[in-house]
């Protein structure tokens, strides 16, 4: 098990620290950098501890940046992979592997070591987070993917990216701004894994884990994903992805439309693209109507055209879902964090990332080819 964060927030020394951390700063680096939570040593706070002033950083969740790489590329992975397996001398070792190198190089000998599904989800979170709220929400998402038995997922990478941490909606396009830089973030990790492929499996002394890779992206998060896919040239994609979940997706409806050349790029990544909505989710009724010149959102209205791809992509509605998990005024009225707050919505989920049969997959009503309603 393992928990990764990969974001482009600048990097800060915290008065009285002596390493360096993410900062809270609503502002984004043109680089990225990587850390490993450690959970090792965590312990559950108390909820004076969470009310605390110090309840921040790393009193939230310990994590250690890894050191950058001395050479780009893949060939001193290459390397003590062989090392380790006795085919080749080397005396470079693991700690000699900085970034992207160091943990592509853990993943694969973590999902290398086990013939039982070891899946790695990449989240993309969405609108109003500040550093602090993306270490909780990583507590919270090893709960739901990690611990539970229901979840083929074993490990976590979590795209941190410096959306706003108020919820007025003014700050909700300096989010849009941020969002389209972190896109190019993720655009690179994509060049760098498929990079690491070719690398290692060039090498017919490795063989590929057989493990699975999933995006999930909630509501801005899915803008951060669509920056990425714009730069995405075609004659570059690999499928390397098996499922995509948009959660909510804070996009407009026409994203798969061959004119806005973002989505539409999905089905050549994926193996199965699963769209998410809630046709009473306020807060993008919100978007909608304020913020995004009534253009109707993706996760609220649907797709506006998906003939070419119903093979690949599903919508799910989860409008008659019941909130059984978490409630309150911001779920009960908002209706925008189902994958959070229903068990319905939870269990759908499961048996997607599964890779089930989207026709047999429980607790749904098939309205026609590719759209589904979840029912109670």
């Amino acid at each position: 098990m393992a928990v990764y964060l990969l974001s482009n927030r600048k990097i800060v020394r915290h008065k009285g620290e002596k390493v360096d951390s993410f900062s809270n700063d609503e502002y984004s680096i043109p680089n990225f950098r990587i850390a490993k939570c450690d959970f090792e040593h965590y312990k559950e706070p108390t909820a004076q501890a969470k009310k605390a002033k110090n309840y921040t950083n790393r009193n939230i969740l310990d994590y250690k940046l890894f050191s950058e790489p001395e050479k780009q590329g893949y060939e001193e992975v290459l390397e003590v992979l062989l090392s380790e397996k006795g085919i080749k001398k080397s005396n470079l070792t693991a700690n000699n592997l900085g970034g992207t190198q160091r943990m592509f190089y853990e993943l694969y000998k973590n999902m290398s070591s086990t013939k039982e599904r070891s899946d790695v989800l990449i989240f993309i979170h969405g609108y109003a987070y500040d550093f602090d709220d993306e270490l909780k929400a990583i507590i919270d998402l090893k709960k739901l993917f990690i611990d539970n038995p229901a979840s083929p997922v074993e490990h976590i990478l979590f795209v941190s990216w410096p959306a706003s941490s108020s919820i007025v909606p003014l700050t909700y396009f300096d989010d849009k701004a941020s969002s389209i830089n972190s896109g190019t973030s993720l655009l690179r990790l994509f060049y760098f894994y498929t990079q690491f492929l070719k690398d290692i499996f060039s090498n017919r002394d490795l063989i590929p884990c057989n493990q699975r890779i999933h995006i999930m992206a909630h509501s801005m998060g899915n803008r951060v994903l669509q920056s990425m896919l714009y730069s995405l040239k075609r004659e570059n994609i690999l499928r390397v992805i098996d499922q995509v979940i948009l959660l909510n997706a804070d996009v407009t409806y026409k994203v798969f439309e061959d004119s806005e050349e973002s989505f539409n790029k999905l089905p050549l990544l994926a193996n199965r693209v699963s769209i998410y909505l809630n046709r009473q989710d306020a807060i993008l009724g919100i978007s909608q109507f304020t913020k995004n010149i009534l253009t109707p959102r993706l996760g609220k209205n649907g797709p506006s055209s998906l003939e070419p791809y119903k093979d690949i992509v599903s919508i799910i509605d989860c409008t008659f879902v019941k909130d059984d998990l978490l409630t309150g005024l911001k779920f009960d009225i908002g209706n925008h964090w189902g994958y959070l707050s229903s068990s319905q919505v939870q269990s759908d989920i499961f048996q997607n990332l599964y890779g089930i049969d989207r026709n047999l997959i429980t607790n749904r009503v098939k309205n026609n080819e590719n759209i589904f309603t979840i029912i109670s």
